[in-house]
């Protein structure tokens, strides 16, 4: 028998959707960003002349939603009345048993499921939560090569925008040792996420198959099937 159970409201899958798109378009244009590769097949033509601050512009605006984002599921995580997912971090003998009974399904790909599936379990939110990090260093090291390029240390918006840039982001650069460094991580981290994306996209499948309670259809409608005796 199976109870149909709602796993993300309206605003939950509009994120998660913003969040794809804005991924994608981020690295299509990255890649091109960082090393330019089809220019010199359409560069004749006059509409694509500027071919680089196109990538360059939805490279920023892509940016800048993924930052948005952050910063409103960074507050959903602590204040969202749907659920709180922050919840699912605590380092609880339930939440630990929960993780482990996850990660041991797939790794032994069975069928049991030992806890209650009408909420996202404790593996799946610091799977997310990894990617929110990750996406939080992107924020920072992006930040710090764009606010090099900026002349003189100034913008057509005024000077507190870079002076803000370089409060915030100058980190990076002793961190990561240089602003080759920053390239270099901003880029790796790139591949991170990619590599995160496909395995989010194995592990939903997979819940889906052997779990049998719809998990794929939650980002389209937002609710499930949860299994019940």
């Amino acid at each position: 028998m199976y109870k149909k159970v709602k796993r993300m409201t309206a605003s939950m899958r509009i994120y998660h959707w913003a969040n794809a798109i804005a991924i994608v378009v981020a690295v299509v244009t990255g890649l091109y960003i960082a090393d330019p590769y089809y220019q010199a097949k359409i560069a004749e033509p006059a509409a694509f002349k500027y071919i680089m601050a196109y990538n360059r512009m939805l490279h920023f605006i892509s940016a800048i939603i993924l930052d948005v984002l952050f910063i409103v599921i960074a507050y959903l995580y602590f204040f969202s009345r749907f659920e709180k997912p922050y919840k699912k971090l605590i380092p609880n003998y339930k939440n630990i048993k929960e993780f482990i009974e996850v990660f041991l399904n797939l790794l032994t790909l069975n069928r049991r499921k030992k806890f209650d599936t009408t909420y996202s379990d404790s593996f799946n939110v610091v799977w997310f939560t990894i990617l929110h990090l990750l996406l939080l260093l992107m924020l920072f090291t992006g930040f710090q090569m764009y606010v090099a390029g900026l002349a003189h240390g100034t913008s057509s918006i005024g000077a507190w925008w870079p002076w803000l840039l370089h409060v915030a982001t100058d980190w990076t650069l002793y961190v990561f040792g240089g602003l080759h460094g920053v390239r270099i991580v901003h880029h790796l981290i790139m591949w991170i996420i990619i590599a995160w994306v496909i395995f989010h996209i194995y592990y939903q499948v997979w819940r889906t198959i052997f779990w049998r309670e719809g998990d794929m259809a939650i980002v389209f409608g937002g609710y499930k099937f949860k299994r019940v005796k």
